[in-house]
C-alpha cells in the first residue's frame, strides 16, 4: 500500500523546508538536523527517576548512559540503543521515546549514548553497546529495585547493536536476556536488495544516506561482513534470546530486517514479527507525529509482555 496520509504530509513539509539530503551533509550537520527533527515531538513524559552515569569503554574512554525509572512496580530492565546510522543521534534525540516506552512497558531503561562515527568507527559502537549491557546487568537490582528480566532494544542502527549484543551474550554465556526487540534493524551491508532499489522507498531514509552511514562507520569493506557490523552474516543464530522484529513497508532496510527474522525463525528462536504497512523508516520514533508509532509501541508492549510472562512474569504489559 502507499504511505499513509500522515507520513505523506510530513514528507511534504520536509520537502518545503529546502533541507539538503543527509548524504550531502557533514556528520555534525546531520546531527543537528536529527536534533531538530526529534524536537518536533516535544518533551517526554515524567518518570520517577532520571539520571546520567559514565561507563568505561573497552579502550579506557568513557561514554554516557541515561537511566530512566518509571513509577510503580518495575517489570524489566531494558538497555536501549538509539538509531542514527552509528553517526547521528544521542540521548536527547531518543529521550522522549524512551520515557514513553519506560512508562508504557513498566520497565526501567538504560539509554546508551555509544560513541559515534566517524570519530569512533567500527567496532566502537558495538563494543560500547556490549560494555553498556554488562554495566546494566551488574546493576539490575540497584536500578530496578529487584531481580527483573533483562532486555535489549534498539531502532535502526540501534537495532543492529541490540542484535549484536544479543549474540555476544549467547556466546559469552551471559548476561541472560529475556528478549531482543529489533525495530527496523540494520542487519547487513547489501545495498542492492529489492527494498533498497525500490524508488517508492527513498523517503526519509534513502539508499544514498545508508551509503553515507556505512562509509562513515565501516569504510573498510572487509569490516562490513563481520557479524558485529552485519548480524545477518553470523553463521549460527540458534540459542538467542526471544525476538520481536518490526519492519516498515516503505523502508530500504525492510528486506534485511525480514531476512534476519527468517533466520531467527529457522534457528528456532521464539519470534514475534510484524511489517507495518504504509510506514517508512523512523516511524517508530515519531511519537505524536505519525499514528503508526503508537500502533508499533502497542505491538511491542503486547509481545514483550508475553515474552516476559514466559520468563515468570504474572501479567503481560497493558
Amino acid at each position: 500500500m502507499a504511505i499513509d496520509e500522515a507520513t505523506a504530509g510530513l514528507l511534504a513539509q520536509l520537502a518545503e523546508s529546502g533541507q539538503r539530503p543527509l548524504h550531502e551533509l557533514s556528520p555534525q550537520e546531520g546531527r543537528e538536523v536529527m536534533a531538530e527533527m526529534s524536537a518536533l515531538a516535544g518533551p517526554g513524559p515524567e518518570v520517577a527517576k532520571a539520571y546520567d552515569e559514565q561507563v568505561t569503554a573497552g579502550d579506557g574512554d568513557h561514554f554516557t548512559v541515561r537511566v530512566l525509572v518509571p513509577a510503580g512496580d518495575i517489570r524489566a530492565l531494558v538497555v536501549y540503543y538509539h538509531g542514527g546510522g552509528w553517526v547521528i543521534g544521542n540521548l536527547d534525540t531518543h529521550d522522549h521515546l524512551v520515557r514513553v516506552l519506560a512508562n508504557r512497558l513498566h520497565a526501567a531503561f538504560v539509554n546508551v549514548d555509544y560513541r559515534l562515527a566517524p570519530e569512533h568507527r567500527f567496532p566502537a559502537a558495538a563494543d560500547d553497546s556490549w560494555a553498556a549491557l554488562l554495566w546494566a546487568s551488574e546493576r539490575i537490582t540497584e536500578i530496578a529495585g529487584g531481580s527483573v528480566p533483562l532486555v535489549v532494544m534498539g531502532d535502526s542502527a540501534g537495532g543492529n547493536l541490540a542484535a549484536v549484543v544479543a549474540r555476544r551474550a549467547r556466546d559469552a554465556g551471559g548476561p541472560q536476556l529475556a528478549s531482543q526487540v529489533l525495530v527496523y534493524p540494520v542487519t547487513d551491508a547489501d545495498l542492492d536488495t529489492p527494498s533498497y532499489l525500490d524508488p517508492e522507498n527513498q523517503l526519509l531514509l534513502t539508499r544514498e544516506s545508508m551509503i553515507w552511514f556505512w562509509d562513515h562507520y565501516a569504510p573498510d569493506l572487509g569490516d562490513r561482513s563481520n557479524p558485529d557490523a552485519a548480524p545477518l552474516q553470523a553463521f549460527d543464530l540458534s540459542g538467542l534470546a526471544p525476538a520481536i522484529v518490526l519492519t516498515a513497508e516503505h523502508d530500504p532496510l525492510r528486506d534485511e530486517g525480514e531476512a534476519y527474522a527468517d533466520r531467527l525463525a529457522l534457528a528456532g528462536v521464539p519470534l514475534a514479527r510484524q511489517r507495518f504497512a504504509g510506514q517508512m523508516h523512523a516511524f517508530f520514533t515519531m511519537l505524536g507525529i505519525l499514528p503508526g508509532s503508537a500502533e508499533a509501541i502497542d505491538y511491542v508492549a503486547d509481545h514483550l509482555g508475553r515474552q516476559l510472562a514466559a520468563e515468570g512474569e504474572a501479567q503481560p504489559a497493558s
